[in-house]
């Protein structure tokens, strides 16, 4: 059996509005990463994220409203925080969240917001409310 960090596991979905330079950290990590078509609705990536069993990364604040996509719908969410212009510290602030939340089961119904010095992680609401 292999000793490696449990990553491997772990796959990612990018938003169009990512800066492709995140893909590519992500990728030189050996991490699984794709990037959809742009003219797939929110809809449509959530329903990947799930299929596919990745965490959806987006500058998106829609991704962040449980009404429109509660657990059911979406597998996890890391929502930017970071300007787009600053790509260094995104790839920093990344690289921080991966060292502590290293397996799929860390992030799966999860919205994780993720700003310059800090994250927070908050489960994402089921559609039932009962």
């Amino acid at each position: 059996m292999s000793n490696s960090v449990s990553h491997s596991e772990l796959k990612f979905l990018l938003d169009e509005n990512v800066d492709i330079r995140l893909k590519r950290f992500l990728k030189s990590k050996g991490l699984n990463t794709t990037l959809k078509p742009k003219e797939l609705s929110n809809g449509r990536l959530a329903e990947f994220s799930i299929s596919e069993q990745r965490v959806l990364i987006t500058n998106d604040s829609d991704f962040t409203d449980s009404k429109l996509f509660p657990k059911e719908k979406v597998f996890s969410v890391v929502w930017l925080r970071i300007p787009q212009d600053k790509p260094e510290l995104l790839i920093k602030s990344f690289s921080k969240l991966l060292k502590e939340k290293t397996s799929s089961e860390d992030f799966k119904g999860n919205l994780i917001t993720l700003e310059e010095d800090s994250y927070e992680v908050s489960p994402i609401p089921s559609s039932t409310l009962t």
